[in-house]
């Protein structure tokens, strides 16, 4: 069992920056392959970006890749998101999630989820 929290989200205009935190406590959070998603008001969760475990290989959505980054620091337990360049269509609560049963992109597969944290990119 892992529990997942969300943090850092918040307003910012278009162009700017945020990075999310999702602090996990719980088992070993180094074993788990780890995913975040967002979910615009009125539309369906979606894949926004993996991490692998050891070899922290990564996987993006084409409508973020160059502008976010996904990265985990395995020593305190947290996941992150850099999002850089933001627009207005990426306003959404952003969750994150743990140990999907195949690949990365389809969230029913997940087991754990956050809360999420709401971002908001006005234009």
């Amino acid at each position: 069992q892992v529990q997942l929290v969300e943090s850092g989200g918040g307003l910012v205009q278009a162009g700017g920056s945020l990075r999310l935190s999702c602090a996990a406590s719980g088992r070993a959070f180094s074993s788990y392959r780890m995913g975040w998603f967002r979910q615009a008001p009125g539309k369906e969760r979606e894949f926004v970006a993996g991490i692998s475990t050891i070899l922290t290989n990564t996987y993006y959505a084409d409508s973020v890749k160059g502008r976010f980054t996904i990265s985990r620091d395995n020593a305190k337990n947290t996941l992150y998101l850099q999002m850089n360049s933001l627009k207005p269509e990426d306003t959404a609560v952003y969750y994150c999630a743990a140990n999907p049963r195949g690949n990365y992109y389809d969230y029913d597969l997940y087991n754990y989820w956050g809360q999420g944290t709401q971002v908001t990119v006005s234009s």
